[in-house]
């Protein structure tokens, strides 16, 4: 059996006493590691109306459309089990904190506040676990400095870090940050699970090949953005690892040619077979946003292809049957999405936890009565 469905069933059995709610859930990257873990997750929540399908479909826990900073703390703590072991998770979403957003302003970009809004529903509902995953940037903010002291304040044990991905499986380079809080004593991620990365050729290599602006009869998702004619010379001319540097002079797009535009090598850049893929982002099916092109088909990766390098599944659903595949709000979904290997190392690190706090009860327990026979 493959590393997606090791032990699963096992670890539910032994794991049911934890209820986990994943908040800014997105498609579900999260909630799929922790479920893949033996982490059974109730319920999801995000405003994008897009994400309820795969949400649903692909882990059998509730979605609910809703913006968090609507919703009452009872109305999120109510989404628990009942006697469990509580984890609230959530990814708040990140442009804020990318460093490809040029403005820092608390007040004019509201989902600045919805980390505080995490913060709120934490101060109030009181989980055993809290774990945020977010872009690395995130640290040098106010507002994540503030998320973390509040926890302390609240007696959790905090632990935070830049993780790069690709040291748990995820064959792309993407740098995260990850926060674990346990008010039951230390909590840490887990050591790196891969000395080698995952590679392109590992990820997709075995996919039926595909033409740009087509798609394969047996997966819907499999399914290339179509080139301009110009831009199928481009990648013609584009060697795996190479630039637009590499290009004739008449290939060249002239912001490039300008100062301001030389220092972005990698856009119109082909992937390497023998290298872990760029981070993923919700443009990632276009040729010209990046370093998208395939190793050696001449076209853009396709949606399937992206998603498997953001390691879901090869058979995760992302829209209904009958409705249309549109690259946008896929696209979205799937370069927003908390790689589901980064969420099974998360999960992974909260079990470790969870089983260390369960061996230090133990042995509190069990120390009266030796003593007690040693009398």
């Amino acid at each position: 059996m493959g590393d997606e469905g090791r032990g699963t069933i096992g670890m539910k059995k032994q794991n049911g006493g934890v209820s986990c709610v994943d908040l800014f859930c997105g498609a579900g990257g999260l909630t799929h590691g922790f479920i893949l873990e033996g982490l059974p997750v109730n319920a999801g929540i995000d405003l994008d109306p897009a994400c309820r399908y795969p949400y649903e479909k692909n882990n059998g826990a509730v979605f609910i459309e809703r913006d968090i900073a609507r919703m009452e703390s009872d109305e999120v703590a109510e989404l628990f089990t009942s006697g469990t072991t509580r984890v609230l998770a959530g990814c708040a979403p990140c442009q804020p904190f990318s460093t490809y957003s040029q403005r820092y302003d608390t007040r004019s970009d509201g989902k600045w506040g919805l980390l505080y809004e995490f913060g709120r529903l934490a101060r109030d509902i009181r989980p055993d676990i809290v774990t945020m995953e977010n872009v690395p940037t995130v640290e040098r903010h106010g507002v994540f400095k503030d998320f973390a002291s509040e926890l302390e304040g609240l007696g959790y044990q905090v632990w935070s870090d830049v993780v790069q991905c690709a040291q748990y499986g995820v064959p792309q380079r993407r740098r995260r940050m990850v926060l674990l809080a346990s008010l039951h004593g230390p909590i840490r991620m887990i050591e790196p699970t891969h000395s080698k990365p995952r590679t392109v050729e590992q990820a997709i290599r075995r996919l039926p090949p595909v033409a740009a602006g087509e798609r394969t009869p047996r997966d819907r998702l499999h399914v290339a953005s179509s080139l301009t004619d110009k831009n199928l010379e481009r990648i013609r001319a584009s060697r795996p690892g190479g630039t637009w540097r590499d290009w004739p002079r008449h290939l060249v797009a002239d912001c490039h040619k300008e100062d301001t535009g030389r220092t972005y090598p990698s856009v119109y850049g082909r992937m390497k077979w023998e290298e872990p893929a760029p981070t993923m982002t919700t443009q990632c099916y276009g040729y010209g946003n990046g370093r998208f092109g395939h190793p050696e088909q001449d076209r853009a990766i396709t949606l399937r292809e992206a998603a498997i390098l953001q390691s879901f599944p090869r058979s995760y659903a992302f829209v209904e049957p009958r409705r249309s595949v549109q690259f946008s709000p896929i696209g979205r979904m799937i370069g927003n999405a908390v790689p589901v290997r980064l969420g099974r190392a998360i999960g992974r690190s909260i079990l470790r936890h969870l089983s260390e706090v369960d061996s230090r009860s133990m042995n509190r327990r069990m120390v009266p009565g030796r003593r007690a026979n040693a009398r």
